[in-house]
């Protein structure tokens, strides 16, 4: 249900002007929101606040009324029930849904969404225990990792979903030993367990380098940006920026299976990539080409490093702005399009800016708010 509907049907309960049909959609959704199978869906955090809290006023109001007031039939009994019943499920639903809210969110930080919408921040020297749904340990941070364990107590999927910001990186592990190797601005969404009988899949925005677990009865499959990556066991890195023209998938050992959402899988038609080359999946023409490459170029980050082969200046931007959190604006346009080679180890920014004045006369200027200007 949008907001807008939710706040129009109750501005005509409480004017009294409700019909008995539109009573029903709000004792249809009433229903909903206990099951967990509906939501309101609200523009910004600030609407879903203030909403939350001219809900708790009308529940006290109407609760008041109720007490003083002896009801003259059983149909306005029946409307004040469920009216008290809809706002206060509708109001411990936000409440639920507004943790954040309460306890604002770093703009730099790592976050842990849970299975029930609660969200965690993982600090990257902490040490944290993360609980299902019925309480139970599934998972253990240490620093700059995070380790599922299989508990086999799930009977249905459930998905926790980690969110990396720029300037930072992670390590996952997965409930079947599958690691995953998130890069800067990067999220996957996962299964807190995996369950017998389903496939794996995972979904990805961003880099991630995945080193798969085997197991020939449940193929793992990820879902990057529209693409699908279907694989039994192997490792390989996954670029799927969703600013960026092309999804890439570079395989270092075994073998995958490339196929769109609207392709589907199918072995005879999907692209079948070998180990030392490049899939790349071009989401305006809904195309797969691939070439051979060298993989080490593809895998750096995970060690801190950047190296760029036959690259378009405009993409390195992207790459840095990643890397180290900052914005940069480039007024050379002439230098976008060309394509450039260069290697930088884990080093600050400034040394980047150097070297690149350095090798192609790239003048800058740092400005305040990690805000870089090139000239």
């Amino acid at each position: 249900m949008q907001e807008q509907e939710f706040r129009n049907l109750l501005d005509k309960y409480l004017n009294g002007s409700i019909s008995n049909e539109e009573l029903e959609v709000l004792e249809k959704f009433k229903k909903e929101l206990n099951s967990g199978n509906h939501e309101v869906n609200f523009k910004n955090k600030a609407d879903k606040n203030a909403l939350k809290e001219s809900l708790w006023t009308a529940i006290n109001a109407k609760t008041r009324n109720a007490k003083k007031k002896k009801f003259a039939n059983w149909k306005i009994a029946t409307v004040a029930a469920v009216f008290i019943g809809l706002v206060s499920t509708a109001y411990f639903h936000l409440q639920n849904t507004t943790t954040a809210i309460s306890n604002p969110i770093p703009a730099n930080a790592i976050t842990l969404e849970l299975e029930n919408g609660d969200i965690k921040v993982i600090k990257e020297d902490g040490k944290v225990e993360v609980l299902n749904a019925e309480g139970k340990v599934v998972g253990k941070q240490d620093g700059k990792s995070l380790k599922y364990v299989d508990t086999n107590i799930k009977k249905e999927l459930a998905y926790n979903t980690l969110a990396v910001p720029n300037g930072k990186t992670f390590k996952l592990q997965l409930s079947d030993g599958t690691i995953a190797h998130l890069n800067a601005g990067s999220s996957i969404k996962y299964p807190v367990q995996f369950i017998k009988g389903f496939k794996r899949q995972v979904f990805i925005t961003g880099e991630a380098f995945l080193d798969v677990a085997k197991d020939p009865e449940h193929p793992f499959i990820v879902n990057a940006n529209k693409l699908n990556v279907r694989v039994l066991g192997t490792q390989f890195n996954v670029s799927a920026y969703p600013e960026d023209e092309t999804t890439e998938v570079v395989l270092v050992e075994g073998s995958v299976s490339l196929y769109t959402e609207t392709e589907g899988y199918d072995t005879e038609k999907n692209t079948l990539l070998k180990p030392g080359f490049k899939g790349s999946f071009n989401k305006e023409k809904n195309h797969i080409i691939t070439n051979k490459v060298i993989t080490s170029i593809y895998t750096s980050w995970i060690n801190g490093e950047l190296v760029f082969r036959n690259m378009t200046f405009e993409n390195i931007l992207k790459k840095l702005e990643r890397h180290y959190n900052v914005t940069i604006s480039n007024y050379n346009e002439v230098l976008s399009k060309k394509e450039f080679n260069a290697n930088f180890g884990d080093e600050p920014i400034e040394n980047v800016l150097e070297e690149l004045k350095i090798n192609y006369d790239i003048d800058y200027e740092i400005m305040e708010d990690d805000n870089i200007i090139l000239k």
